[in-house]
C-alpha cells in the first residue's frame, strides 16, 4: 500500500514512514491524525478508502 500510496501523492508527501509493530497492530496516521486503525475497524483498509482520506486532507 505504500508504494500505491506514493505513485499517487508522490509529489504531496514529504515523508511516508513504515513502523513494524506486532499483536495485529496496522494503524494509518496522517500528519499524526489517525486516518485508519485496523484493530477498532477489525479489518485492513483498502488503498481507495485511504487515498480518500489523504486527498480530503491535502
Amino acid at each position: 500500500m505504500a508504494e500505491e500510496i506514493l505513485e499517487e501523492f508522490g509529489q504531496g508527501i514529504a515523508e511516508l514512514t513504515l513502523i513494524p509493530s506486532s499483536g495485529g497492530v496496522y494503524e494509518v496516521k496522517l500528519d499524526g491524525q489517525l486516518i485508519f486503525s485496523k484493530k477498532k475497524e477489525g479489518r485492513h483498509p483498502e488503498l481507495a478508502e485511504i487515498t480518500k482520506q489523504i486527498k480530503v486532507r491535502l
